[in-house]
């Protein structure tokens, strides 16, 4: 059994990444065998290396090996490119084909991109890794063939089963082994190398000195996240081996071959929609909302206590409360005696009424005294209000405090004028 070394020189394969190394060294264990293979990968990373080297260490290595691109080829014409036709089994028979099956019995086929398989023909597949028979189109006779599949997809199997795109039992029969190939950004060690061995191939093809990178330029060859993976890096090396004049390579140089660079990191993208501004401004207003029932309830319970004791001290947590609640713009005692306060202070006027209960000079209110149970159903009333409710009330007081100017309302409430007149149509006001 050859080595891996051995057999990387000898396919023209270039790394030492563990990944890499390891496909290898799987390929090799299973090649003796008839064994069907399933060969994953992102697309440019070299799926098409494992069958050859496969059909090579097998005892199939005398036989036919052909590569079918399942991609490739149009929906109406794939089985008879696979199985072949009879003459006369469709318009343009004029004669009979035979297949890829027939063509390659006795030796190995390599279905690439096999994930693009039509559902029909993915019948018809899975007949011939069951019992070895095919039928051409237009036929009726069964015919044998004895050939080793080997399949490859940069498709997610899973995602395609789960669709419906691929049939289950079709995948457990390919995947018999899979083999999986790493991404080139998965093998930093190796982009370097491989870039060389590149620049030297061009360097010879198009008869000029072979261009080389710079200290600087290699770390950004490396990082580049590679979505082409190998197929891309080598067209990047053919790119500027033909156009820089210079053959050694700066990063700035560097930098003008490859695409996106600012997008290798994720970023972040600002979705915008038409409801966006409603959205945000509905956000910050059940915030003020729950921020002023978080109040309402400190207050409550502080009028409740000094219904009972009406202690000096519980009034000076009283007026701390209101100093945190409204700072410096409105004393205690204004929001208690005096009646004429600014109408634009609409947070005192809310809380007025629970105020009044309890004077700021800790005497108790005669009225609330001898129907405290009437304030309790009050302060159960006011806690059932819904959203809906707080949100129409607020609204209503606004629009009334401005007489029915929705500009004035729209910024004591801090939201746009559109979104406050869609909230008048709303609630019928």
């Amino acid at each position: 059994m050859e080595s891996v070394q051995a057999i990387k020189q000898r396919f023209g394969i270039i790394g030492n990444d563990l990944g890499l190394n390891r496909a290898i060294e799987k390929a090799i264990q299973v090649a003796p065998t008839d064994i069907s293979v399933l060969v994953t990968g992102e697309s440019g990373v070299g799926k098409e290396s494992i069958p050859k080297i496969i059909h090579a260490l097998s005892h199939r290595k005398h036989g036919k090996s052909i590569a079918v691109n399942c991609g490739a080829i149009p929906e109406g014409t794939i089985d008879s490119e696979l199985f072949g036709h009879e003459k006369g089994a469709f318009t343009g028979a004029t004669q009979t084909r035979r297949g890829y099956f027939e063509e390659a019995d006795g030796g190995t086929i390599f279905l690439d991109e096999v994930g693009e398989l039509p559902l029909t023909t993915q019948v018809r597949l899975l007949r011939v890794l069951e019992n070895k028979e095919f039928i051409k189109v237009g036929s009726s006779k069964v015919q044998k063939t004895n050939v080793r599949i080997v399949a490859a997809t940069n498709v997610n199997m899973f995602e395609a089963i789960k669709k419906n795109k691929f049939r289950e039992d079709l995948y457990y029969r390919l995947s018999t082994v899979e083999i999986q190939l790493p991404p080139l950004r998965e093998r930093k060690g190796d982009i370097h190398l491989l870039f060389r061995k590149f620049a030297a191939d061009f360097a010879t093809k198009y008869n000029m000195p072979t261009i080389r990178l710079s200290d600087d330029a290699i770390p950004v060859l490396e990082k580049y996240h590679w979505n082409g993976n190998i197929r891309q890096l080598r067209n990047v090396a053919e790119q500027i081996s033909v156009l820089e004049q210079e053959r050694n390579i700066s990063s700035s140089s560097l930098h003008q071959y490859l695409p996106n660079i600012g997008g290798n990191l994720p970023s972040v993208i600002e979705k915008q929609s038409s409801n966006s501004d409603f959205n945000n401004e509905r956000e910050i207003l059940y915030k003020v909302l729950f921020d002023m029932k978080s109040d309402l309830s400190d207050l409550k319970k502080l009028t409740l206590e000094l219904m009972k004791n009406g202690s000096s001290s519980v009034q000076k947590d009283h007026e701390q409360l209101i100093n945190k609640i409204y700072g410096n713009e409105v004393a205690p005692a204004t929001i208690v005696e005096n009646d004429n306060y600014p109408e634009s202070n609409y947070q005192a006027e809310t809380h007025q009424e629970y105020l009044q209960i309890a004077p700021a000079n800790g005497t108790n209110n005669t009225n609330v005294v001898d129907d405290k149970y009437h304030f309790a159903e009050e302060i159960e009333e006011e806690e059932t209000l819904s959203l809906h409710d707080k949100e129409l009330e607020l609204i209503k007081k606004s629009l009334e405090r401005h007489h029915g100017k929705r500009k004035l309302a729209a910024e004591e409430l801090g939201i746009s004028e559109r979104t406050l007149y869609r909230k008048i149509k709303q609630y019928d006001l």
